[in-house]
């Protein structure tokens, strides 16, 4: 006794062996004992199935598209390390930062330098002086000042006796100490640029 009954084709009553799924002499498919389909339903049958394929790969892949790994860069997690609400958006990997340009500040206009316009021989809190006299009865030291104008100009200043052996002349704070040291007459030079002021100093009484 076979194992595998023949069945008998529907369409050309030929028996052939059940183990085929069409008939060999007419090639019509078997879809039931004895009973055959024709291409026509075939194809149908195959383009369901297609369709069905394709449904699923496009739900498949709109689930994919939409849904992100939860460790994925710039999405929050449980972690404490990565959902920090400090953290700079800039130090996320795969972020360029925005690039803004440094405000343009307006360029600050340097005054023009001041010009001495006058330079003269003060004697401090009192009077310009150009010629006066020292002598033992009414002191033998004054002190002497430079008066700039204009008062703000940034210049320095010189001072010297045109005769050292009569007057000698020191260094002070807001100007010039003047010591007369021989009896006889000199001058006191101020220089500032290019410009000068001198007075006249006349000692006497110096034993």
């Amino acid at each position: 006794m076979a194992l595998v009954n023949d069945i008998k084709c529907a369409r050309c009553d030929r028996k052939y062996s059940g183990v085929r799924s069409r008939c060999p002499y007419c090639g019509a498919r078997r879809i039931g004992r004895g009973k055959y389909t024709e291409d026509a339903d075939n194809s149908k049958g195959k383009m369901l199935i297609s369709i069905l394929i394709l449904s699923v790969f496009t739900v498949a892949a709109g689930v994919m598209l939409f849904t992100t790994p939860a460790d994925a860069p710039g999405v929050p997690t449980d972690d404490p390390s990565i959902n920090n609400p400090e953290d700079d958006i800039n130090t996320l990997p795969g972020i360029e930062p925005d690039y803004t340009p440094p405000p343009t500040e307006d360029p600050i206009e340097t005054p023009p330098p001041l010009t001495l316009e006058a330079l003269q021989i003060w004697i401090p809190r009192d009077r310009r002086v150009t010629d006066f006299s020292l002598s033992p009865r009414w002191g033998l030291e004054i002190q002497l000042a430079a008066v700039l104008d204009p008062p703000g100009v940034d210049i320095p200043v010189t001072w010297e006796s045109s005769n050292e052996e009569v007057l000698v002349l020191t260094e002070v704070v807001g100007g010039i100490k003047v010591t007369a040291v021989g009896n006889g007459s000199a001058h006191i030079i101020l220089r500032a640029g290019d410009m000068e002021d001198r007075c006249v100093v006349h000692v006497s009484g110096i034993s």
